[in-house]
Protein backbone atom coordinates (compact mmCIF):
# COMPACT_ATOMS: atom_id res chain seq x y z
CA UNK A 1 0.00 0.00 0.00
CA UNK A 2 1.53 3.29 -0.92
CA UNK A 3 2.31 6.43 1.38
CA UNK A 4 0.21 9.45 1.58
CA UNK A 5 3.53 11.30 -0.18
CA UNK A 6 3.72 8.76 -2.67
CA UNK A 7 5.05 10.65 -5.57
CA UNK A 8 6.69 13.59 -3.65
CA UNK A 9 10.17 13.79 -4.53
CA UNK A 10 12.27 15.46 -2.11
CA UNK A 11 16.17 16.43 -2.44
CA UNK A 12 17.38 16.49 1.30
CA UNK A 13 20.63 18.82 0.81
CA UNK A 14 20.56 19.00 5.33
CA UNK A 15 22.93 17.85 7.44
CA UNK A 16 22.27 16.93 11.27
CA UNK A 17 19.09 16.49 12.89
CA UNK A 18 16.49 18.98 12.05
CA UNK A 19 16.74 18.64 8.26
CA UNK A 20 17.33 14.21 8.31
CA UNK A 21 14.48 14.13 10.83
CA UNK A 22 12.06 16.31 8.83
CA UNK A 23 12.94 14.32 5.62
CA UNK A 24 12.97 10.93 7.69
CA UNK A 25 9.19 11.78 8.48
CA UNK A 26 8.28 12.37 4.55
CA UNK A 27 10.04 8.66 2.95
CA UNK A 28 7.99 7.33 5.79
CA UNK A 29 5.20 8.40 4.62
CA UNK A 30 5.82 7.52 1.30
CA UNK A 31 8.09 10.12 -0.62
CA UNK A 32 10.77 9.17 -2.31
CA UNK A 33 13.95 11.03 -0.68
CA UNK A 34 17.04 11.61 -2.20
CA UNK A 35 19.93 12.89 0.33
CA UNK A 36 22.83 15.03 -1.38
CA UNK A 37 25.66 14.24 0.96
CA UNK A 38 29.73 15.68 0.65
CA UNK A 39 31.18 12.91 -0.82
CA UNK A 40 33.74 11.28 1.25
CA UNK A 41 32.57 12.41 4.63
CA UNK A 42 28.78 12.57 4.03
CA UNK A 43 26.18 14.05 6.51
CA UNK A 44 28.38 14.88 10.10
CA UNK A 45 25.77 12.72 11.58
CA UNK A 46 27.64 9.07 10.74
CA UNK A 47 30.24 10.09 12.98
CA UNK A 48 28.42 10.26 15.71
CA UNK A 49 28.84 7.76 18.59
CA UNK A 50 27.90 4.76 19.53
CA UNK A 51 28.32 2.35 16.11
CA UNK A 52 26.87 -0.75 15.03
CA UNK A 53 29.61 -2.20 12.99
CA UNK A 54 30.64 0.61 10.44
CA UNK A 55 27.94 2.52 10.89
CA UNK A 56 26.84 5.38 13.75
CA UNK A 57 23.66 4.77 15.17
CA UNK A 58 22.92 8.59 14.99
CA UNK A 59 22.67 8.31 11.40
CA UNK A 60 21.09 4.74 11.54
CA UNK A 61 17.34 6.39 13.06
CA UNK A 62 17.76 9.71 11.04
CA UNK A 63 17.86 8.43 7.68
CA UNK A 64 15.95 5.28 6.83
CA UNK A 65 13.34 5.19 3.82
CA UNK A 66 16.06 7.73 2.07
CA UNK A 67 18.62 7.03 -0.81
CA UNK A 68 21.87 8.53 -0.91
CA UNK A 69 23.97 10.31 -3.49
CA UNK A 70 27.53 11.78 -3.22
CA UNK A 71 27.74 15.67 -4.89
CA UNK A 72 30.52 18.15 -4.33
CA UNK A 73 28.53 21.27 -4.46
CA UNK A 74 31.41 23.24 -4.47
CA UNK A 75 32.41 22.37 -7.49
CA UNK A 76 30.44 23.72 -11.43
CA UNK A 77 29.69 20.37 -12.46
CA UNK A 78 28.00 19.41 -9.11
CA UNK A 79 26.08 22.59 -9.25
CA UNK A 80 24.83 22.03 -12.25
CA UNK A 81 23.91 18.45 -11.24
CA UNK A 82 22.08 19.81 -8.39
CA UNK A 83 19.83 22.04 -10.46
CA UNK A 84 19.56 19.17 -13.25
CA UNK A 85 18.01 17.22 -10.11
CA UNK A 86 15.34 19.59 -8.98
CA UNK A 87 13.80 19.64 -12.28
CA UNK A 88 11.03 17.50 -11.56
CA UNK A 89 11.34 17.45 -8.06
CA UNK A 90 8.55 18.28 -5.89
CA UNK A 91 10.41 19.66 -2.33
CA UNK A 92 14.37 20.94 -1.69
CA UNK A 93 15.13 20.68 2.00
CA UNK A 94 18.42 22.58 3.38
CA UNK A 95 19.78 24.05 6.69
CA UNK A 96 22.76 25.81 6.09
CA UNK A 97 23.01 29.76 7.16
CA UNK A 98 21.17 32.18 5.19
CA UNK A 99 23.28 32.87 1.86
CA UNK A 100 25.09 30.06 1.78
CA UNK A 101 23.62 27.56 -0.91
CA UNK A 102 22.72 31.67 -2.93
CA UNK A 103 26.79 31.11 -2.77
CA UNK A 104 27.12 28.05 -3.99
CA UNK A 105 24.97 29.14 -7.09
CA UNK A 106 21.88 26.75 -6.02
CA UNK A 107 19.92 28.81 -3.76
CA UNK A 108 15.41 29.34 -4.18
CA UNK A 109 15.99 32.46 -6.39
CA UNK A 110 18.13 30.14 -8.69
CA UNK A 111 16.41 26.99 -8.67
CA UNK A 112 13.07 28.59 -8.54
CA UNK A 113 13.76 29.61 -12.23
CA UNK A 114 14.97 25.70 -12.86
CA UNK A 115 11.68 24.33 -11.40
CA UNK A 116 9.14 26.87 -10.65
CA UNK A 117 7.17 24.14 -8.91
CA UNK A 118 10.02 23.44 -6.28
CA UNK A 119 9.05 24.39 -2.70
CA UNK A 120 12.41 24.66 -1.29
CA UNK A 121 12.30 24.88 2.93
CA UNK A 122 15.63 26.34 5.19
CA UNK A 123 15.73 25.57 8.36
CA UNK A 124 17.89 28.11 10.25
CA UNK A 125 18.55 28.42 13.75
CA UNK A 126 17.43 31.96 13.36
CA UNK A 127 15.14 31.97 10.25
CA UNK A 128 16.63 34.34 7.16
CA UNK A 129 16.10 37.76 8.55
CA UNK A 130 16.78 39.68 11.86
CA UNK A 131 19.78 40.52 13.80
CA UNK A 132 20.46 36.94 14.67
CA UNK A 133 20.19 35.82 10.99
CA UNK A 134 23.77 34.53 10.71
CA UNK A 135 24.71 33.71 14.52
CA UNK A 136 25.62 29.80 15.23
CA UNK A 137 23.42 27.92 17.62
CA UNK A 138 22.22 25.04 18.74
CA UNK A 139 18.83 23.43 20.61
CA UNK A 140 20.34 24.90 23.62
CA UNK A 141 20.69 28.41 22.55
CA UNK A 142 17.49 28.56 20.62
CA UNK A 143 15.20 27.65 23.55
CA UNK A 144 17.21 29.91 25.86
CA UNK A 145 16.11 33.02 23.88
CA UNK A 146 12.37 32.02 23.18
CA UNK A 147 12.05 31.94 26.60
CA UNK A 148 11.60 27.95 27.10
CA UNK A 149 14.55 26.91 28.78
CA UNK A 150 13.58 29.06 32.04
CA UNK A 151 10.81 26.99 32.09
CA UNK A 152 12.78 23.55 33.34
CA UNK A 153 14.13 22.67 36.52
CA UNK A 154 13.79 22.94 39.95
CA UNK A 155 11.96 26.13 41.34
CA UNK A 156 15.11 27.22 43.39
CA UNK A 157 17.63 25.57 41.11
CA UNK A 158 19.03 26.72 37.79
CA UNK A 159 17.21 25.98 34.47
CA UNK A 160 18.34 22.68 33.14
CA UNK A 161 19.12 21.30 29.83
CA UNK A 162 15.51 19.30 28.59
CA UNK A 163 15.63 15.64 27.59
CA UNK A 164 14.61 15.83 23.88
CA UNK A 165 15.81 18.42 21.55
CA UNK A 166 12.72 20.55 21.41
CA UNK A 167 13.81 23.21 19.20
CA UNK A 168 15.57 20.71 16.96
CA UNK A 169 12.46 18.63 16.61
CA UNK A 170 9.29 20.36 17.77
CA UNK A 171 10.77 23.93 16.31
CA UNK A 172 12.75 22.68 13.65
CA UNK A 173 11.68 19.60 11.94
CA UNK A 174 8.00 19.56 12.44
CA UNK A 175 7.34 22.93 11.78
CA UNK A 176 9.28 22.30 8.15
CA UNK A 177 7.15 19.62 7.28
CA UNK A 178 4.45 21.15 8.40
CA UNK A 179 5.87 24.57 6.21
CA UNK A 180 6.18 22.16 3.40
CA UNK A 181 3.20 20.11 3.37
CA UNK A 182 1.34 23.62 3.80
CA UNK A 183 3.22 24.91 0.32
CA UNK A 184 2.14 22.02 -1.57
CA UNK A 185 -1.19 22.23 -0.56
CA UNK A 186 -1.17 25.86 -1.95
CA UNK A 187 0.67 24.54 -5.42
CA UNK A 188 -2.32 22.65 -6.31
CA UNK A 189 -3.94 26.25 -6.51
CA UNK A 190 -1.12 28.79 -7.37
CA UNK A 191 0.72 26.46 -9.59
CA UNK A 192 4.06 27.65 -7.79
CA UNK A 193 6.23 26.79 -5.55
CA UNK A 194 7.60 28.82 -2.87
CA UNK A 195 9.91 29.68 -0.41
CA UNK A 196 9.47 28.14 3.02
CA UNK A 197 11.42 29.63 6.30
CA UNK A 198 11.48 28.09 9.50
CA UNK A 199 13.49 29.50 11.85
CA UNK A 200 13.83 26.90 14.95
CA UNK A 201 13.92 29.90 16.72
CA UNK A 202 10.20 30.70 16.08
CA UNK A 203 9.15 27.33 16.33
CA UNK A 204 10.05 27.44 20.31
CA UNK A 205 8.64 30.46 21.08
CA UNK A 206 5.35 29.37 18.98
CA UNK A 207 5.50 26.20 21.37
CA UNK A 208 5.18 28.63 24.41
CA UNK A 209 1.52 28.32 23.58
CA UNK A 210 -0.28 28.22 27.32
CA UNK A 211 2.73 30.12 29.15
CA UNK A 212 2.37 32.99 26.77
CA UNK A 213 -1.10 33.48 27.00
CA UNK A 214 -0.45 33.34 31.18
CA UNK A 215 2.04 36.03 30.52
CA UNK A 216 -0.11 38.12 28.25
CA UNK A 217 -3.09 37.77 30.77
CA UNK A 218 -1.03 38.92 34.11
CA UNK A 219 2.03 40.62 32.86
CA UNK A 220 3.93 38.36 34.37
CA UNK A 221 6.58 35.74 33.44
CA UNK A 222 5.50 32.44 34.43
CA UNK A 223 8.32 30.56 36.63
CA UNK A 224 9.49 27.02 37.65
CA UNK A 225 7.29 26.37 40.68
CA UNK A 226 5.16 28.63 39.99
CA UNK A 227 2.87 27.74 37.88
CA UNK A 228 0.04 24.99 37.55
CA UNK A 229 2.34 23.06 35.04
CA UNK A 230 5.74 23.90 36.55
CA UNK A 231 5.26 22.33 39.79
CA UNK A 232 3.62 24.51 41.71
CA UNK A 233 0.86 22.41 43.11
CA UNK A 234 0.54 18.21 43.83
CA UNK A 235 -1.86 17.77 41.75
CA UNK A 236 0.62 17.66 38.71
CA UNK A 237 4.35 16.55 39.96
CA UNK A 238 6.81 14.01 39.65
CA UNK A 239 7.02 11.98 42.60
CA UNK A 240 9.82 8.83 43.69
CA UNK A 241 8.67 5.46 44.05
CA UNK A 242 10.48 2.40 45.82
CA UNK A 243 12.59 2.15 42.17
CA UNK A 244 12.53 5.32 40.32
CA UNK A 245 9.49 7.77 39.95
CA UNK A 246 6.25 8.21 38.70
CA UNK A 247 4.16 10.83 37.11
CA UNK A 248 1.02 12.29 38.78
CA UNK A 249 -0.96 14.51 36.09
CA UNK A 250 -4.36 14.88 38.18
CA UNK A 251 -5.18 18.39 36.88
CA UNK A 252 -9.00 17.53 36.88
CA UNK A 253 -10.38 17.94 40.29
CA UNK A 254 -11.97 14.48 39.38
CA UNK A 255 -9.20 13.16 38.55
CA UNK A 256 -7.63 14.65 42.04
CA UNK A 257 -10.21 12.90 43.61
CA UNK A 258 -9.66 9.85 42.15
CA UNK A 259 -6.04 9.37 43.35
CA UNK A 260 -6.62 11.26 46.74
CA UNK A 261 -9.23 8.01 47.87
CA UNK A 262 -7.31 5.77 46.18
CA UNK A 263 -4.23 6.58 48.63
CA UNK A 264 -6.44 7.40 51.41
CA UNK A 265 -5.76 10.87 51.76
CA UNK A 266 -9.46 11.80 51.14
CA UNK A 267 -8.89 15.01 53.08
CA UNK A 268 -6.31 16.70 50.35
CA UNK A 269 -9.75 16.53 47.57
CA UNK A 270 -10.54 19.96 48.33
CA UNK A 271 -7.37 21.53 49.33
CA UNK A 272 -5.98 20.58 45.26
CA UNK A 273 -4.86 24.17 44.44
CA UNK A 274 -4.20 25.42 48.13
CA UNK A 275 -1.03 27.03 47.41
CA UNK A 276 -0.15 27.16 51.35
CA UNK A 277 -0.46 23.68 51.99
CA UNK A 278 1.28 22.46 48.76
CA UNK A 279 4.99 21.66 50.24
CA UNK A 280 3.26 20.16 52.81
CA UNK A 281 0.84 17.63 50.77
CA UNK A 282 3.64 16.66 48.07
CA UNK A 283 6.03 15.73 51.20
CA UNK A 284 3.41 13.07 52.34
CA UNK A 285 2.41 12.11 49.02
CA UNK A 286 6.19 11.77 48.25
CA UNK A 287 6.02 9.69 51.51
CA UNK A 288 2.76 7.00 49.95
CA UNK A 289 4.47 6.72 46.62
CA UNK A 290 8.11 5.50 48.16
CA UNK A 291 6.32 2.92 49.25
CA UNK A 292 5.66 0.86 46.42
CA UNK A 293 7.46 0.10 42.89
CA UNK A 294 6.72 1.96 39.78
CA UNK A 295 4.76 -1.42 38.45
CA UNK A 296 3.45 -1.90 41.70
CA UNK A 297 1.78 1.84 41.08
CA UNK A 298 0.78 0.74 37.71
CA UNK A 299 -1.14 -2.14 39.13
CA UNK A 300 -2.44 -0.27 41.48
CA UNK A 301 -4.00 2.77 39.37
CA UNK A 302 -4.97 0.99 36.31
CA UNK A 303 -8.76 0.62 37.51
CA UNK A 304 -8.86 4.03 39.28
CA UNK A 305 -9.21 6.57 36.33
CA UNK A 306 -6.33 8.81 37.82
CA UNK A 307 -3.39 10.37 36.05
CA UNK A 308 -0.54 8.32 36.88
CA UNK A 309 2.18 6.55 35.32
CA UNK A 310 5.64 5.52 35.27
CA UNK A 311 8.63 7.55 34.59
CA UNK A 312 10.04 4.96 31.82
CA UNK A 313 14.29 4.37 31.40
CA UNK A 314 14.57 4.41 27.06
CA UNK A 315 14.96 0.19 27.31
CA UNK A 316 11.41 0.43 29.85
CA UNK A 317 9.84 2.54 27.15
CA UNK A 318 10.45 0.00 24.40
CA UNK A 319 8.83 -2.96 26.45
CA UNK A 320 5.93 -0.61 27.27
CA UNK A 321 2.83 -3.09 26.20
CA UNK A 322 1.35 0.39 25.15
CA UNK A 323 4.07 1.01 22.50
CA UNK A 324 5.06 -1.80 21.79
CA UNK A 325 1.25 -2.56 20.76
CA UNK A 326 1.04 0.46 18.65
CA UNK A 327 4.16 -0.59 17.08
CA UNK A 328 6.64 2.32 18.37
CA UNK A 329 9.71 0.11 18.09
CA UNK A 330 10.63 -2.58 14.64
CA UNK A 331 13.59 -3.24 13.32
CA UNK A 332 14.95 -3.09 9.55
CA UNK A 333 17.13 -5.43 7.75
CA UNK A 334 20.82 -3.27 6.68
CA UNK A 335 22.66 -4.59 4.05
CA UNK A 336 25.85 -4.89 6.41
CA UNK A 337 25.01 -4.43 10.17
CA UNK A 338 22.16 -7.09 9.33
CA UNK A 339 18.64 -6.59 11.76
CA UNK A 340 19.07 -2.85 13.12
CA UNK A 341 16.39 -1.41 15.63
CA UNK A 342 14.67 1.73 14.63
CA UNK A 343 11.59 4.09 15.82
CA UNK A 344 8.42 2.86 14.22
CA UNK A 345 5.74 5.38 12.74
CA UNK A 346 4.28 7.95 14.76
CA UNK A 347 0.92 8.47 12.61
CA UNK A 348 -1.60 5.75 12.02
CA UNK A 349 -3.40 6.09 8.81
CA UNK A 350 -6.40 3.80 8.19
CA UNK A 351 -5.42 3.62 4.59
CA UNK A 352 -2.35 5.15 3.14
CA UNK A 353 0.12 3.96 5.89
CA UNK A 354 3.63 4.63 6.91
CA UNK A 355 6.37 1.96 6.37
CA UNK A 356 9.62 1.92 6.86
CA UNK A 357 10.82 0.31 3.59
CA UNK A 358 14.56 0.28 3.09
CA UNK A 359 17.32 1.04 5.82
CA UNK A 360 19.38 3.80 5.87
CA UNK A 361 21.90 3.87 3.02
CA UNK A 362 25.57 3.82 3.29
CA UNK A 363 27.38 6.99 1.57
CA UNK A 364 26.75 7.27 -1.92
CA UNK A 365 25.20 4.18 -2.51
CA UNK A 366 22.26 4.88 -4.52
CA UNK A 367 24.77 7.92 -6.69
CA UNK A 368 24.95 5.89 -10.02
CA UNK A 369 21.22 5.34 -9.85
CA UNK A 370 19.87 8.78 -9.23
CA UNK A 371 21.96 10.22 -12.02
CA UNK A 372 21.11 7.94 -14.38
CA UNK A 373 17.77 8.95 -13.67
CA UNK A 374 18.35 12.26 -14.84
CA UNK A 375 19.97 11.54 -17.49
CA UNK A 376 23.89 10.97 -17.46
CA UNK A 377 25.09 7.81 -19.23
CA UNK A 378 28.10 5.83 -17.07
CA UNK A 379 30.77 7.26 -19.36
CA UNK A 380 29.33 10.81 -17.88
CA UNK A 381 29.33 9.68 -14.51
CA UNK A 382 32.72 8.05 -14.80
CA UNK A 383 33.85 11.17 -15.86
CA UNK A 384 32.24 13.21 -12.84
CA UNK A 385 34.23 10.92 -10.07
CA UNK A 386 37.35 11.51 -12.26
CA UNK A 387 37.07 15.57 -11.42
CA UNK A 388 35.97 14.69 -7.76
CA UNK A 389 32.30 15.67 -8.44
CA UNK A 390 31.05 12.64 -6.66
Amino acid sequence: MSGPLNGIKVIDCSRLLPGGFCTMLMGDLGADVIKVEEPGRGDYVREFLPFKGDQSYMHLVLNRNKRSMTLNLKSPEGVEILRRLVRDADVLVEGFRPGVMDKLGVGYNVLKEVNPRLVYCAITGYGQTGPYANRPGHDINYMGIAGALELSGPKDGPPTIPGLTVADIGGGAQMAIIGILAALIARQSTGKGQFVDISMTDGVAYWLSLFAGWYFGTGVSPKRGEHMLLGQFPCYAIYPAKDGYITVGCLEPHFWANLCSAIGRGQYIPEQLNIDDADRICDDLASVFKTKTRAEWDVFFADKNACVGPVHLVEEAMDDPQLRHRTMFTTVAHPTEGAIQQLGIPIKFSETLGQVRVPPPNLGADTDGVLQEIGYSAAEIAAFRELGTL
